[in-house]
C-alpha cells in the first residue's frame, strides 16, 4: 500500500505517522504544537534557571523539582525533531538506528520521570512526617547519590531491551504508530523472536511505574495520617498545601500514561486519530503542565519568577 502511494523505504528506514486524514491541515496543526515545544523548553529552563540563581532555593525540594524540569525538558528535546519535522513538512521518515536511539531516550525519561517524582514524595514524606530530621536525612551528598541512582536506575535496565531492537527482522510494513518512535511499536513490526523483549518490558514497568506508583500512594497515606493528627487546622491545610504541586504533578504523570495503555490494549477499534493523540499527550502533557503547576502552585517558585519579570520590566 505505502509503495504505491510513493513511499519507497529501504530496510533500515521507517515511515512516522502524522494525524491521519488531516495531512491538508498540518500546517494549522503545527502552529499550536510548536508553540507547546516552546513553552515546554521556556517553561522548563525558566524554572531551571529560577532554582540555580536563587540561594534560598538550595534545598532538597527545589533539587527535585530541577531533575523534574531537566527530565521534562529533554523529553521536549527527544521527539521535537520529528513531531514539528512531520507537521512542518520537512521530513516523516527515520533511521532503524535514530528510531532506536530516539526510543531509548523517550523510555528512559519516562522511567526517569516516574523515579524523581517518587523521590519528591520521599521528600514530601520527610518534610511532614519527621521535620526535626529533614536536613539530616537530605543531605547534598545523599541528594546526589538519589540522583545518581535514578539514572542508573532510568537508563542502564532498559539497554538490553533497546539494543536487541538492532537485530531484529522488520518484516512487516515499516510504519510506525506515532510521530516518534516506541519500543513496543517497533516489535509490532518485526518476525523476530520478541519474547524476551516483550517479558523484560512488562518486567521493567512493574519494577518502575507501576511499584513507583504504589510507593507515591503509601507515602501520601502516611502523609495524611501524619497531617490529621495535627492538631490546628491552619497548620494541617499549610502542611498539606506543600504537596499540592506534587500530586498534581504525579496526576498529570500516571493519568496520561494509564490512559494511553487503556487505548492501546482495548481500543483497538478506535480511530487511529486517537492513538495518535494519546500518544502525543502522554510525551507532551507533563513537560507542558509541570512548569505551569509549579509556578502557579509554589509560592516560593511563583514570587522569584515574578520578581525576574519585574527586575526586566524596569
Amino acid at each position: 500500500m505505502y509503495a504505491s502511494s510513493g513511499y519507497n523505504f529501504s530496510a533500515s528506514t521507517f515511515l512516522l505517522t502524522g494525524f491521519p486524514g488531516m495531512e491538508q491541515s498540518y500546517v494549522w496543526i503545527a502552529i499550536p504544537f510548536s508553540s507547546i515545544y516552546v513553552m515546554i523548553l521556556l517553561g522548563n529552563c525558566m524554572i531551571l534557571h529560577v532554582i540555580r540563581t536563587e540561594q534560598s532555593l538550595h534545598e532538597p525540594m527545589f533539587y527535585f523539582l530541577a531533575m523534574l524540569a531537566l527530565t521534562d525538558l529533554c523529553m521536549g528535546l527527544s521527539t521535537v525533531h520529528t513531531v514539528l519535522g512531520i507537521l512542518w513538512g520537512l521530513s516523516n521518515d527515520i533511521s532503524l538506528d535514530a528510531c532506536i536511539g530516539q526510543s531509548y531516550f523517550i523510555h528512559g525519561l519516562s522511567f526517569m520521570e516516574s523515579s524523581v517524582l517518587l523521590a519528591m514524595s520521599f521528600d514530601r514524606y520527610i518534610a511532614i512526617c519527621n521535620p526535626l530530621h529533614y536536613s539530616s536525612i537530605l543531605t547534598d551528598a545523599r541528594i546526589i547519590k538519589i540522583g545518581v541512582a535514578i539514572i542508573i536506575r532510568s537508563f542502564l535496565f532498559i539497554t538490553p531491551a533497546i539494543i536487541r531492537l538492532k537485530f531484529f527482522n522488520y518484516c512487516q510494513p515499516h510504519v510506525l504508530s506515532h510521530s516518534f518512535c516506541l519500543h513496543q511499536d517497533l516489535l509490532r513490526l518485526t518476525c523476530s523472536d520478541i519474547r524476551f523483549n516483550s517479558f523484560y518490558a512488562l518486567g521493567l514497568v512493574i519494577c518502575t511505574l507501576l511499584l513507583d506508583s504504589v510507593f507515591i500512594l503509601v507515602s501520601y497515606v502516611l502523609i495524611l495520617k501524619s497531617v490529621l493528627a495535627i492538631a490546628s487546622r491552619d497548620e494541617r491545610l499549610k502542611s498539606f498545601q506543600t504537596c499540592i504541586s506534587h500530586i498534581c504533578a504525579v496526576l498529570v504523570f500516571y493519568i496520561p500514561i494509564i490512559s494511553l495503555t487503556m487505548v492501546h490494549r482495548f481500543g483497538k477499534h478506535l480511530s487511529p486519530i486517537v492513538h495518535v493523540l494519546m500518544g502525543n499527550i502522554y510525551i507532551l502533557f507533563p513537560p507542558f503542565m509541570n512548569p505551569i503547576i509549579y509556578s502557579v502552585k509554589t509560592q516560593q517558585i511563583r514570587s522569584r519568577i515574578h520578581r525576574l519579570f519585574s527586575r526586566q520590566k524596569y
